[in-house]
């Protein structure tokens, strides 16, 4: 699992115009972007960490430094370490909360932290956060309607929910192939917002398929 929601989140907002004024901000962004797609997770974290306490009116370095501390704590067997790991993620999430409310990106990457803290004990989290998620996912996809991520995270949702209550899992391989279309259109809103997520929506259709 963590290495799937690796591979989710690490093609990050690497297709950025080449183009770019060179501020440090734009440096720091680059290297830890740079740094993360190298496999050097905890450096870009600490690199998007710095960046954020230089940055406190941007909510993308928070955003980033909870995303990646979330897709790491998959797999994590210590019970200490996953919490100090997922608290930090809430951490930082909540600030970009208070700096970017109503933001679809926001509520996918909480609806993530809780799917960490499910995954890791389902019959402690499962019963209060699973209901959260769907909330979540709901609200979000009313924000942005036409964010593929949001459409191919809330399906993948759905999908894991089908599949603990023995369902059909097909019904929601209609609403990832809607977000490949998507794909092939969607614009950030700013530098630097999350632009990812193509090669995922593919590796799930392929799936849906066989």
């Amino acid at each position: 699992m963590k290495n799937q929601f690796y591979l989710f989140f690490l093609l990050a907002t690497l297709s950025l115009s080449p183009v770019l004024a060179q501020t440090a901000y734009d440096k720091g962004m680059q290297k830890a972007f740079t740094l993360w797609q190298e496999g050097k997770e905890v450096d870009a974290a600490n690199l998007f960490e710095r960046i954020a306490q230089a940055e406190m009116d941007n909510w993308l370095p928070h955003y980033y430094v909870s995303t990646i501390n979330t897709i790491h704590s998959f797999g994590i067997k210590d019970e200490k370490q996953l919490m100090q790991q997922l608290q930090k993620a809430q951490e930082y999430l909540d600030i970009a909360k208070r700096l970017s409310p109503d933001n679809a990106e926001i509520l996918v990457q909480q609806a993530m932290i809780n799917t960490a803290y499910i995954a890791y004990d389902g019959q402690t989290y499962g019963m209060t956060l699973s209901g959260k998620n769907t909330q979540l996912y709901s609200k979000a996809l009313q924000l942005d309607p036409e964010n593929p991520r949001v459409i191919l995270s809330k399906a993948e949702w759905d999908m894991g929910s089908a599949r603990y209550f023995g369902k059909d899992t097909a019904p929601y391989c209609a609403d990832v192939e809607k977000a490949i279309g998507l794909f092939s259109t969607f614009k950030p809103a700013e530098k630097y917002a999350p632009s990812y997520g193509e090669e995922r929506a593919k590796q799930v259709l392929e799936a849906c398929k066989s």
